[in-house]
């Protein structure tokens, strides 16, 4: 019998129990400054990996520490010297603020980091993300990390369609990220957040079936995982690539009715994955995705179709087909409405997938 005197979890403490018990006993992810508690290799870190990819970030890191192995020897180095190293980073106005910090601390506070979040977040160069970094991962204060893994994984849980590059946006995810920190652990939780965004809840293609969430994921349960986090820049933009994937069970058709504020709001399409930019997709590629995301083991690729295109007013709409024959329904199909084949065409459609019906071989009404 189940201990009536357990209290239950609520939403958030379910989220950061299941997340620090994935970054315990699955993550896997190795960096050379996990778990560093010197505050000026972490500072280091991230200005490096400032609009940086790591896998390009981890050489340049190991060269730094390597010539500077202090913050005193580098801000005793010639500027010429230090611009070398950074050559190739690009945005040279984050060398500029790292060797300018590096001499205020070392000559204005006596080679001494700051060791209190504000005063963290007064260095020049240092926003509000490095310096809940430094703060937790060197001195375990409790301060949420909130960047473009944080934003992705919170919006996808819960289902939150605020953009995160508007003021308000950033207010909501940074509150609710707040609430979601283990204040025992803030270090080991913002990283576990960061490097579960990173190998699990990827920007495309995230791998939903194996992922230690996906029961209370609103995103994924209602089909929406492709869709979120939304940003307004990503709705104005000029192209735009939609994959849609045509999931054929027993003589019917999954399709979803769009609601985003959006083009095409209200009308249906089928499951659709969107992506920044082209995707080579082949029967082995959709196949291992079917597994990652969605569980679905024993499905057969059908058909996959050629490029069409869109012309709206201001982006090109870039689309494709995959036809998908499945043999069971999987949980993470949920927000899906399934159509017989040959009463598909009763609904309204955007033209661009109007525009491959013509030619779509379905049963006709």
């Amino acid at each position: 019998m189940a201990n009536k005197n357990i209290p239950k979890l609520t939403p958030t403490q379910w989220f950061t129990q299941q997340l620090m018990g994935w970054n315990k006993l699955l993550n896997k992810r190795k960096m050379p400054w996990k778990g560093e508690k010197d505050p000026y290799k972490i500072w280091l870190s991230e200005v490096i990996l400032q609009q940086t990819r790591v896998e390009q970030g981890l050489d340049y890191y190991q060269k730094f520490i390597q010539a500077f192995p202090t913050i005193i020897d580098l801000a005793t180095a010639k500027d010429e010297y230090v611009f070398k190293l950074w050559e190739g980073l690009g945005y040279y106005s984050r060398c500029r603020n790292l060797l300018y910090t590096a001499r205020f601390i070392a000559f204005e506070l006596e080679g001494k980091f700051p060791t209190e979040y504000e005063a963290i977040l007064k260095l020049k160069g240092v926003g509000p993300y490095t310096a809940a970094a430094i703060s937790s991962f060197a001195f375990n204060l409790p301060y949420a990390v909130v960047d473009g893994n944080v934003f992705r994984v919170i919006a996808r849980y819960f289902g939150i369609e605020a953009p995160t590059d508007t003021s308000e946006g950033k207010k909501i995810f940074t509150a609710l990220a707040q609430e979601l920190l283990d204040i025992k652990q803030p270090g080991k939780y913002n990283q576990a957040i960061m490097d579960f965004g990173a190998t699990v809840c990827k920007p495309a293609l995230p791998n939903c079936g194996n992922c230690v969430l996906a029961t209370h994921c609103v995103a994924l349960l209602n089909s929406r995982v492709n869709q979120l986090p939304i940003k307004t820049k990503t709705i104005e933009r000029k192209k735009r690539w939609f994959y849609y994937m045509i999931f054929h069970y027993k003589g019917a058709i999954g399709i979803k009715q769009r609601q985003q504020k959006d083009i095409w709001q209200g009308l249906h399409e089928f499951y659709a994955i969107e992506s920044t930019t082209a995707v080579q997709w082949n029967e082995t590629m959709i196949l291992a995705w079917l597994k990652d995301q969605l569980k679905l083991n024993g499905a057969t690729v059908l058909a996959i179709s050629s490029i069409l295109t869109q012309q709206l007013t201001h982006q090109q709409i870039i689309g494709q087909f995959i036809h998908v024959k499945i043999n069971r329904l999987p949980v993470h199909l949920g927000g899906l409405i399934w159509v017989e084949e040959k009463d598909i065409r009763n609904f309204a459609f955007p033209r661009l997938i109007t525009a491959y019906m013509e030619s779509f071989p379905l049963k006709k009404t």
